[in-house]
């Protein structure tokens, strides 16, 4: 008996999950296929030039537009962000600093810092 290796595969949601971009945004061809680990792992490695530029400009799913702004995606949501926003958009947002982003960025930072005084005593 031989045993055969099977080839992994994902759907292309999780694919665009883990190479954190907006599905919606890729090429028909992306959203349309499956991906294998091999090709997920070549993407990664080697990005085309049109995961370069999705990653660069956008549109960015909300863990990555939650991450930019340095708040939790629930914040994202409090603060009545719900669709993906572009890199422009994310500055304009930083700039614009409003009320509830800095609440958020507050927040998110008592967070942190609740998680490393937990850490720090073993708990």
């Amino acid at each position: 008996m031989t045993s055969h290796k099977t080839t992994q595969t994902m759907k292309p949601a999780t694919a665009a999950k883990k190479l954190g971009v907006y599905l919606e945004a890729t090429p028909a061809e992306f959203q349309e296929g499956v991906v294998s680990r091999d090709e997920l792992n070549a993407l990664q490695a080697d990005p085309p030039e049109w995961l370069r530029e999705l990653r660069r400009t956008g549109p960015h799913p909300r863990p990555v537009v939650a991450a930019r702004l340095g708040i939790s995606i629930s914040g994202l949501a409090r603060g009545g962000i719900t669709e993906p926003l572009t890199t422009d958009q994310i500055q304009a947002l930083r700039a614009e600093d409003p009320e509830w982003l800095q609440r958020e960025r507050a927040t998110q930072a008592e967070v942190q810092k609740e998680a490393e005084r937990l850490k720090s005593t073993g708990s």
